[in-house]
């Protein structure tokens, strides 16, 4: 059968129905399981469609395992009760996050079955535990007839509907038609999914809708999705699915050993977590334990520790059960990455780019491996949506080297007394906690701004590091812990403090010596020679990249003109919308603003004025492509770009048939050959300046 057409040749609508459904289970499994589809989705839809429409004209063909029954049934009152045939027991916790707790299970294996220290190392397979909600999935026949949730062990709840709304589960087991096979597994929310969802459910409460709620993490969203009495509903909310195990099993030879089983149960179609192996002794599971736990924050889903079994299964029911837990198999768990604290204050933090951050005080909590007494609110709206207080008892997360957040409130244990909801603007009276200038939002921004700028003490090192950086002032030494030092010890307060260094002061810093202090004065005394551009660029104006910084340069001409620019003027610049020239216009209003950049000029920072507008000032590249290839004799890379954009030119990255010129140093590359076989002129760097010096010039060719 062809399972990448529509089989509408098949001798009877029964026949079509059923190669109809293989194509679609087909496709599915290439696209829930083994994220590799085949085809479009508008194909797969077609498919669907025409099996859909093929049901409706003939009832009597629609299957419990067809496509088309994936979100069905009605309205649930409750859940009926299913008493599991084999009980879905839990394993042992190793809580010893260390090697210690792999090295345990693999003494207490070993002493169970009486090996000596000469016997060789035991196999053992390694998995995740997945941070979900563990579900057994009954298959008679091979098709899907019942999902229900752990619940006690002994009996859980009926959930088969939410559970075909999944597309990873299989509704037909792929060449398994045994009388009775359950398999076991979890059902988690990948974070890109959660977060998704989230994004979702903030748009229905902002849009006013009742009864809707953010989550506060995965695990509880895959839960109440899950348990949710409205299939419709459960088929909204992006679950996923991964088999590890058992139930059940009436006419399957079950593989020897766990892996194998495991690569069984991937043939079936079933989806199996690939982040699994088999290790030897307890070196092996140390190993992994450690590997996993430096995958684990790049994960797409949560994790909680991971889980060794003994690989062989006659070994596995030698070993047996204590206490309704298996001796062969234990959880190893990482330490904690979500813990409940109390909130004793919202601090306001002011960010090196004048970001206002809210940052919970914490009651100190150990979470993530070390302990936590601050952690971050993002902004005002996500601490407002959270409905975080003052005096509430928080859930905290820290996953590896990520910030500590906030991410919910335990409504149920707030007390009588809680604070207000933040609102940032009144808490700090509308003025940056550090140096008071206003705070300010643009519309449609979540985050909060000092206005203080260049002048703000918390934003000075990041504007500093940007003003010295290569495409700005290119202040080369001057780097995060160069600026760190000298800010710390008071040397350097506004950005014209750095033209009064001097060398007896540099050379006197920690780790300095006395030639990077040279090397730094002459990197300070040449930055002083620049271009309007690039030093519109390092004033860190806001919405103010490099681009619109050049081409407010080109109309202006010089920095007075554009200093004092109404609204209307600054909109005649290209690619200056309302927003860039709103903060073009806010940022010279400020007059400490004003004033760092006259002491500037007084300091000695020059550029080359136009005469008039840059429109009046000579352009001999304007409307030329450029390409730039190789190394020439004396001018870098980015000085060459600056001196062909100020000649009007444009630099291009790639040779095509639209380039006029390319411009070849040493050990030039492909680019050169392109430039060849498509017979572009090529110049070296005096035919670059011969360009520049004249319109009419004849440039030396060069290769």
């Amino acid at each position: 059968m062809d399972l990448f057409h529509s089989p509408s040749d098949a001798s009877s609508p029964a026949a079509l129905a059923a190669s109809l459904r293989a194509s679609l289970q087909h496709h599915a499994h290439l696209y829930y399981v083994l994220d590799a589809p085949s085809i479009p989705d508008a194909e797969y839809d077609r498919l669907f469609r025409e099996l859909q429409a093929l049901e409706e004209t003939h009832p009597e063909l629609r299957t419990a395992d067809s496509p088309t029954q994936r979100v069905i049934g009605q309205v649930l009152d409750g859940f009926a009760a299913v008493r599991h045939a084999v009980p879905m027991l839990s394993i042992r916790t190793e809580t010893d996050t260390t090697a210690g707790g792999a090295e345990a299970f693999d003494a207490r294996v070993r002493r169970e079955l009486a090996l000596a220290e000469t016997d060789p190392a035991m196999d053992y397979a390694a998995e995740l535990k997945f941070d979900g909600l563990a579900i057994n999935l009954r298959y008679e026949c091979g098709v899907l007839v019942q999902a229900a949730t752990r619940g006690d062990g002994e009996s859980g709840e009926d959930v088969t509907q939410n559970i075909r709304t999944i597309g990873q589960i299989p509704l037909r087991l792929m060449g398994c038609e045994v009388p009775v096979l359950e398999v076991r597994g979890e059902v988690y929310m990948r974070r890109d999914d959660f977060e998704a969802l989230n994004e979702r459910q903030r748009g229905l409460i902002a849009a006013g809708a009742k009864n809707e709620k953010t989550f506060v993490n995965p695990r509880n969203a895959a839960a109440g999705a899950v348990r949710q009495l409205d299939p419709a509903i459960a088929a909204k909310r992006p679950l996923s699915f991964f088999a590890y195990g058992l139930g059940e099993v009436q006419g399957w030879a079950v593989p020897p050993t766990h892996a194998a089983l495991l690569d069984a149960l991937a043939a079936m179609g079933l989806p199996v977590c690939a982040d699994r192996t088999v290790t030897q002794g307890a070196a092996g599971l140390v190993a992994f334990h450690r590997s996993m736990g430096e995958k684990r924050d790049m994960l797409p889903f949560d994790i909680d520790g991971v889980v060794y079994k003994v690989n062989d299964r006659m070994l596995q029911e030698k070993l047996g059960f204590v206490s309704r837990e298996p001796r062969w198999a234990v959880a190893h768990k990482y330490p904690a990455q979500e813990q409940m604290t109390r909130l004793l204050d919202i601090d306001i933090q002011v960010g090196r780019t004048g970001k206002l951050t809210p940052v919970a005080k914490l009651e100190p909590v150990f979470v993530g491996g070390t302990t936590v007494s601050n952690a971050t609110l993002h902004n005002e709206g996500e601490a407002q949506r959270k409905d975080v207080r003052v005096g509430d008892t928080v859930i905290v997360r820290r996953a590896g080297d990520v910030i500590p957040e906030v991410v919910g409130v335990v409504l149920e244990r707030r007390p009588a007394d809680v604070g207000e909801p933040l609102d940032l603007y009144k808490r700090l009276g509308g003025h940056c906690p550090v140096c008071a200038s206003p705070i300010e939002r643009e519309e449609g921004e979540a985050d909060w701004r000092c206005s203080g700028g260049l002048y703000c003490p918390a934003q000075r090192k990041q504007a500093l590091l940007h003003f010295a950086s290569r495409r700005m002032m290119d202040i080369e030494g001057l780097g995060d812990k160069l600026v760190d030092q000298l800010v710390d010890a008071g040397i350097l307060r506004t950005l014209p403090d750095l033209y009064t260094l001097g060398f007896a002061k540099l050379a006197a810093l920690d780790r300095m010596g006395e030639k990077s202090a040279q090397n730094l004065v002459d990197a300070i005394a040449k930055s002083k020679s620049t271009t309007l551009g690039r030093f519109l660029f390092s004033l860190g104006i806001r919405h103010v990249g490099e681009s619109t910084a050049k081409d407010l340069a080109k109309h202006f001409g010089n920095i007075d003109r554009l200093m004092d620019a109404r609204l209307e003027e600054l909109l005649e610049v290209n690619d200056v919308g309302p927003v860039v020239a709103q903060s073009i216009r806010h940022f010279f209003d400020q007059p400490h603003h004003r004033e760092i950049v006259e002491q500037l000029r007084a300091a000695g920072v020059r550029w080359p004025d136009a005469q008039g507008t840059a429109n009046d000032a000579p352009r001999p590249l304007l409307g030329k492509v450029l390409v730039l290839t190789g190394t020439l004799p004396t001018l870098g890379r980015d000085e060459a770009k600056d001196l062909i954009e100020a000649a009007g030119g444009k630099v291009s990255g790639s040779v095509s048939k639209k380039t006029n010129y390319v411009i070849a140093g040493e050990e030039a590359g492909s680019k050169l050959d392109k430039a060849r076989e498509l017979g572009v002129p090529v110049l070296d760097e005096a035919g670059l300046r011969n360009l520049l010096a004249s319109e009419e010039s004849t440039p030396n060719a060069g290769d």
